[in-house]
């Protein structure tokens, strides 16, 4: 077989899937053109900066900065020094960028240029993980003070200096039997971790507000009833602006999982009908709060549903899936537009009244195989 023929999602699948054979392992043995230029002083009525920032097949950090009336994406204007194989990036606040490098179990981190958003390495980076690390998927806490990444077998946290500087918490990894991608919900409160493991599930956590320490919330992992197969693979994991529900990816099983969050312990309950029926090889998601994207790798499009706010029910989109073959996906803080990562460069959607998407004029945008992004705004 020879993977450059394959779609580019379905290669980024492919690493997730070998990235996951190798948790599973260790977890055997015990051990995943801007248009706005005014700045200084501010403008009056000006708008905030936006700058995504994607992990690249080229082993950099490519950083584009956004027109947030538009949505257009102008060609990278920095570019940092990055893993050479990176399946996780985030934004902590507006002030620093992380990425995974889990071949090297090392984790990369930036500074962001407040100006113009160029990426600059904080002091000691790369970072070395934990003695059994494999970081993948990473995710911040709303504190800025947070950030937590997949291991072989659960989940590291890290504090983080004013620098940027990651920290070790004590405890880590708090066990999860293994994972790619992790999700926290709004208010900071929990964190999940679908298990990759048969039959598969949804770890929940509590994060405490002080020190960041993970407790396992009882009768975790929360598991996906009505999965078609017993291996579904889970991979991608979100949490909706509202903090109500969980959504995650079944890749083996073309489903979509939908979870109720309850509030004050943060265990889960299934959604009425959930799983739901997803594309081919579903992937990694975004959501917008009153919709949910999700990138299928197997079929090269994106399925989009609208979010019941009462229920977190999902109901598939007219028009749905589209066809973009896209391998992650992130939407601007404002729910305007939706931004995916392709072979063809990053496509970039106006999202519509009724959840449709809309390519932005010039979409897709030119760039060198970016890979997972994130998007940061800068007031």
């Amino acid at each position: 077989m020879q993977t450059n023929s394959l779609p580019f999602s379905f290669r980024i699948f492919i690493l997730l899937v070998l990235a996951w054979a190798v948790s599973v392992t260790l977890s055997a043995c015990g051990g995943g053109g801007r248009s706005v230029v005014c700045r200084t002083p501010p403008c009056k009525g000006e708008q905030p900066l936006e700058f995504l920032y994607a992990t690249s097949t080229s082993g950099q950090i490519l950083g584009m900065p956004v027109d947030p009336a538009t949505g257009a994406v102008v060609m990278s204007t920095s570019v940092a020094t990055g893993p050479a194989v990176s399946l996780g990036i985030t934004a902590v606040g507006s002030q620093f960028v992380y990425a995974s490098d889990f071949q090297s179990n090392q984790i990369y981190g930036y500074s962001i240029d407040q100006t113009n958003g160029a990426l600059a390495p904080i002091g000691g980076s790369p970072f070395s993980e934990g003695p059994l690390g494999l970081p993948n998927g990473l995710v911040a806490g709303p504190g800025g003070n947070l950030l937590y990444a997949t291991a072989g077998i659960g989940v590291d946290g890290f504090s983080l200096s004013s620098a940027g500087v990651p920290a070790l918490i004590a405890g880590s990894p708090f066990l999860s039997d293994g994972n790619l991608e992790l999700a926290i919900d709004p208010s900071g409160k929990f964190l999940f971790a679908p298990v990759l493991a048969q039959p598969g599930g949804v770890f929940a956590f509590t994060i405490d507000a002080t020190t960041g320490m993970l407790t396992v919330v009882p009768g975790s992992p929360f598991p996906f009833s009505g999965q078609k197969i017993p291996n579904s693979n889970p991979v991608g994991i979100v949490v909706d602006s509202t903090g109500q529900f969980v959504y995650v990816a079944l890749g083996s099983a073309n489903q979509v999982a939908a979870f109720s969050i309850t509030s004050g312990t943060g265990a889960l309950t299934p959604v009425p009908g959930s799983p739901f029926s997803g594309g081919t090889k579903p992937f990694l998601l975004a959501t917008t709060g009153k919709f949910l994207y999700v990138s299928n790798a197997g079929d090269g499009t994106v399925s989009g549903y609208s979010i019941d706010s009462t229920s977190g029910v999902l109901t598939a989109l007219a028009g749905s899936p589209y066809v973009v073959a896209t391998a992650s996906l992130v939407a601007d803080p404002a729910g305007k537009f939706l931004f995916g990562a392709g072979g063809a460069g990053i496509y970039a959607f106006t999202i519509n009244v009724d959840g449709s998407l809309s390519p932005v004029s010039g979409s897709p945008f030119p760039e060198a195989e970016p890979v997972i992004l994130t998007i940061v705004e800068i007031r």
